[in-house]
């Protein structure tokens, strides 16, 4: 399976519509190892005015899928489980992930989330994910 650049996850990201709705940016890709970001905005939030969970858990597992792939091409994730630790609110925020394990049937990854406001980070959630190299890569789908 190929394993992708930097520039090209970043365009594989962009064809993503839900990655592009969210505002997620590719800041780093590079040996088993990513990061990305996504500035806060209101329709985005949960009833208390937090960042919704769906979008915490979407954010930490497309940063552990990302971080697969430079190291073992696309993949999928089959498992994950996410540690939410503090209310993610912030004006924007960033996943770190690392690929603990390659295999050639499973990546094993670990993530973390960071919400930012001003020049304070602070970790609201964390994640662990198995992945599953897929064949033939990723095929995105146009859109109507």
């Amino acid at each position: 399976m190929p394993i992708l650049s930097q520039t090209e996850i970043a365009a594989l990201n962009e064809t993503a519509s839900f990655n592009r709705w969210a505002g997620f940016t590719v800041v780093k890709a590079q040996d088993g190892e990513a990061i990305l970001e996504m500035p806060w905005h209101p329709n985005c939030g949960q009833y208390a005015g937090h960042l919704h969970a769906g979008l915490v858990s979407a954010l930490l597992d497309t940063a552990c899928g990302f971080a697969a792939v430079t190291a073992s091409g696309v993949v999928v994730t089959s498992q994950m489980s996410v540690n939410f630790l503090a209310p993610a609110e912030g004006d924007s925020f960033r996943a770190e992930a690392t690929v603990t394990k390659s295999g050639r049937r499973q990546v094993f990854g670990e993530s973390r989330l960071f919400a930012v406001q001003g020049d304070t980070s602070t970790l609201v959630a964390t994640a662990t994910a198995v992945m599953v190299p897929i064949e033939g890569g990723a095929k995105p789908k146009s859109e109507p």
